[in-house]
């Protein structure tokens, strides 16, 4: 691949044009918002100039609902030998092009699985995509050209390339990545008429669970909307799940013995449910899960320290596999937990307190 033209300057767009920039290839960068594209050039990622003749890969980066329409365009206009979009849904688009009757052998669909809360151009990398999952969901009509395209693609953003059917990724995604935004939206939004003395007490796990809550709502609403039978589906099997749950906690309630011992029943069902859910996900560059021994180490707020820890880290010759920061309430101060492997605990923690730091059980 010597060119590319990146259709849609968001976040995603713009950090796929900026790895495929500093791979040498040249990048054009169009967006229906002229200074999102000014913008995404002036970071490196290409050129807003169009390009003379049919480059080698078009990137369409837009939002689900305008996803077919957009590549129908570039298709009937030839901008490219071959076609692939970033969508986060796939069966729709690909279904709404089978409908506009176009040839499809050009065109792949494609998802990558990354992003931020963040959205547009400044809040993107190059480096988005690494050791990251990249859908890619070929048919029998795609050709060869267009799917090592984008197997290109993918390996110059270094992800890591999962082919599957459309409706298949799209079940996928609810479970996995929509539904968990729309369950994190209801936790956080518990909080906006909440008491400020109780919002005063968020610790790391409102934090965890709240995150992905910033994200922008417009964005959303086209995702979900692309997607919704799916979503509802899942959450459906969560409704069901907090009904029983409900019924557990009023039972903890009750004077009567056999309702008590039910609802502990109950409820160490759906907490199990959740360990065992919970020891499935990836670990690390997506391999399997990996269980980690935590040093705690209480940290004062000033500039550098975290950076002191982790050079007094590195020469005991440990390495930190993750990093969590609790902050205290009201004071300049917090607890950093650095996730070792179980082996290297031990060694950390003793090369820590020799330089210092105080640790935490």
């Amino acid at each position: 691949m010597r060119t590319a033209l990146v259709i849609g300057t968001g976040l995603v767009g713009t950090s796929a044009a900026l790895a495929l920039a500093g791979r040498g290839i040249h990048v054009h960068l169009a967006d229906h918002d002229p200074a999102s594209a000014r913008t995404a050039a002036a970071l490196g990622a290409g050129t807003e100039e169009p390009p003379e003749g049919p480059v080698d890969l078009a990137v369409i980066a837009v939002p689900p609902a305008h996803t077919a329409s957009v590549l129908a365009g570039a298709m009937r206009d030839g901008v490219a030998r071959g076609y692939l979009d970033v969508a986060s849904v796939k069966g729709g688009p690909r279904r709404e092009l089978e409908a506009l009757g176009l040839d499809l052998t050009p065109y792949i669909g494609t998802h990558p699985m990354a992003g931020k809360e963040r959205s547009g151009p400044l809040a993107a990398t190059g480096d988005l995509f690494e050791g990251r999952p990249w859908v890619l969901t070929p048919t029998r009509d795609t050709d060869t050209e267009v799917l090592n395209l984008a197997l290109e693609l993918v390996a110059v953003c270094k992800a890591v390339p999962v082919v599957m059917d459309a409706d298949a990724h799209d079940r996928a995604v609810a479970l996995v990545s929509h539904t968990p935004q729309l369950i994190s939206s209801m936790v956080a939004a518990r909080l906006e008429e909440a008491d400020e003395t109780a919002v005063r007490l968020c610790g790391q796990g409102i934090r965890d669970v709240t995150r992905i809550a910033a994200s922008d709502p417009r964005m959303w609403v086209e995702i979900l909307s692309a997607n919704p039978g799916p979503v509802a589906d899942v959450l459906a099997g969560i409704a069901t799940d907090l009904d029983e749950t409900v019924r557990a906690l009023r039972g903890l309630q009750s004077a009567d013995e056999e309702k008590r011992r039910t609802g502990t029943a109950g409820i160490e069902d759906v907490l199990r449910r959740g360990n065992a859910g919970r020891v499935r996900v990836p670990g690390k560059h997506g391999a399997g899960p990996a269980s980690y021994e935590v040093v705690a180490v209480l940290i004062s707020d000033r500039p550098g320290e975290l950076a002191r820890i982790f050079a007094d880290a590195g020469r005991a010759g440990v390495n930190i596999e993750d990093v969590r920061i609790e902050h205290a309430t009201g004071q300049q101060a917090g607890l950093v937990q650095l996730m070792v492997e179980p082996s290297a605990a031990a060694a950390l923690g003793s090369a820590l307190t020799e330089r210092g730091w105080s640790l935490r059980p």
